[in-house]
């Protein structure tokens, strides 16, 4: 049985999201409180992959989990898009008039704050993780506080839904990336078609196009491109870019094309580009 770390308790999304990858396998949830400790976990051997939010349809990238990545040991192994589903949550007969302060994830909060707004009353307030904030409504059996989260959390804690799909658009989506030690090594495969990179690009007038020419002239197709500044370092990024090819030839060819233009080249992982799960 594999142990698998996720950020938060049972119930969040990152349970789905790694029951829906690892749906032909036996898998023992972790549950680990912040991003920090699930890198931890994973590194010292308390669990054997992670699963990650990265990025979502509404509230853009998680930019912190870019960082423990890039200095971590852990690499990417795989990906899950899954649709968010969020949903105003509170004990059984509490209505949404008697709610004075709401509790969720940050991203969640940001996912659904226009519905708020025509509940001036209710305050909304930044929380460790969704399913988490409706445990602790069960626990304390508070009739005036209500939690964002998912309908696992529903099932698991006994909440009533008291507003239903509340996220500001339709088709939310989360990215989560699948995490493993750093101990395997990338073959070519017709498995594999995404990579994910980051550098630090010279001193040089139009170093960036000249790089995404030669990723172009190679047939890569670039899905994402971030950039986080360096600390230390003034006005200096680190690009964290994302690589889609049809063959493992030509991503080879374009990685050794532009390395020597490169400071820093990290690869974070080689693996197979993941699944839409639109219907959780």
């Amino acid at each position: 049985m594999k142990k698998i770390a996720i950020q938060g308790v049972k119930g969040a999304f990152h349970q789905v999201a790694a029951e829906h990858y690892y749906a032909e396998e036996e898998i023992e949830i972790i549950e680990c409180l912040s991003f920090n400790d699930l890198f931890e976990v994973v590194e010292n051997g308390q669990a054997d992959h992670a699963i990650m939010a990265v990025e979502n349809t509404i509230g853009g990238s998680i930019l912190p989990n870019y960082k423990l990545l890039r200095f971590s040991n852990l690499k990417i192994a795989g990906e899950i898009y899954l649709k968010i589903s969020q949903h105003l949550l509170a004990l059984p007969g509490v209505s949404i008039m008697d709610i004075r302060e709401v509790y969720s994830h940050p991203m969640a909060i940001l996912q659904t704050e226009k519905f708020f707004r025509q509940y001036p009353h209710i305050k909304l307030i930044n929380a460790i993780d969704t399913a988490l904030s409706a445990k602790e409504i069960a626990d304390n059996q508070s009739k005036t506080t209500g939690a964002i989260a998912g309908e696992r959390a529903v099932e698991l804690y006994g909440l009533d839904i008291l507003a239903k799909d509340i996220e500001t658009i339709n088709l939310n989506q989360t990215r989560f990336l699948i995490l493993k030690p750093n101990n395997s090594v990338f073959t070519s495969s017709n498995e594999v078609n995404k990579a994910s990179i980051s550098f630090v690009l010279t001193h040089k007038k139009g170093s960036l196009s000249q790089i995404l020419s030669i990723l172009a002239f190679y047939d890569m197709n670039l899905t994402k491109i971030q950039s986080l500044p360096i600390q230390g370092e003034e006005w200096e990024y680190e690009f964290f870019v994302d690589l889609c090819f049809d063959t493992s030839e030509k991503y080879f060819q374009a990685i050794n094309a532009i390395k020597p233009l490169l400071i820093n080249l990290a690869i974070l992982g080689e693996y197979r580009q993941g699944k839409r799960i639109l219907n959780t």
